[in-house]
């Protein structure tokens, strides 16, 4: 496909259906609105762009095999479709330092472009630590979203994950969104057995701290966390940005 004579027709076809309404009897009045369309006045000029490709990083399988992850980890991340076979996972080169980041313990933060895989580069840590020190053992990660919609998509990304392949109601590390969407019934059950990582948005965060029945999750948390995960980190900006950046602060106290 020619996509430049594409968009010549697109345009063409828009400027035939324009002029069918426009009747201009002055000479000099539809002479210049003539020229104005020509010039492209109601339509942009076609807009190019890079498809950006990100260097190519270490395999899931090799970074199992030198250690850098839990044995698990290979089983768990990989490219998983319904009916198919799974395949190994390679990531990005960005991915593969924000692993190596987070194992040294230091608070580290990544910027990089649209679907270069940024959730994935701290689900890892995550994953590999709870692994490690073993499931079950209260709230080991808290992640942040500014959207309920980005909490939603990113459950799934970890049902995709943690799910597929393993047993049901039996995954190697437990996750649950806690974001002021679900029933009553579930709020109950996640306070009764919190998960391994929660998911959550900014001003639920804030009301976990202050609600008294909600005192299970931050006990849950209090000595086990380990990551504090602020997705999305650049929306938080002006008088919004004090305000996480204050709820920061609360979390950690």
């Amino acid at each position: 496909m020619d996509v430049f004579a594409l968009r010549n027709r697109l345009v063409e076809d828009y400027a035939s259906y324009i002029k069918s309404f426009i009747t201009i009897r002055d000479d000099r009045i539809r002479q210049y609105v003539d020229d104005e369309l020509r010039n492209g006045l109601l339509w942009p000029e076609p807009l190019l762009q890079l498809n950006p490709s990100f260097e190519p990083g270490p395999w899931i399988d090799d970074l199992v095999g030198s250690g850098h992850l839990h044995p698990e980890c290979q089983s768990i991340f990989r490219i998983k479709k319904p009916g198919q076979a799974d395949n190994p996972l390679r990531l990005h080169t960005h991915q593969g330092e924000a692993v190596q980041a987070a194992a040294s313990g230091d608070s580290y933060v990544l910027t990089t472009g649209t679907g270069s895989g940024k959730s994935l580069a701290y689900i890892i840590p995550i994953v590999d630590f709870v692994l490690r020190k073993g499931s079950g053992q209260g709230i080991r990660a808290i992640v942040v979203y500014p959207m309920n919609a980005l909490a939603n998509s990113q459950a799934k990304e970890l049902e995709k994950f943690l799910c597929l392949g393993y047993p049901e109601g039996r995954p190697p590390v437990t996750f649950r969104r806690y974001t002021g969407q679900e029933r009553d019934e579930e709020r109950q059950e996640i306070l009764a057995n919190p998960p391994d990582i929660l998911l959550t948005n900014y001003v639920m965060l804030e009301l976990l701290l202050t609600r008294p029945y909600e005192k299970k999750i931050v006990n849950a948390a209090r000595e086990r966390l380990q990551f504090l995960v602020l997705d999305e980190m650049h929306t938080y900006r002006g008088r919004q940005g004090a305000d996480v950046a204050m709820l920061v602060r609360r979390v950690r106290d």
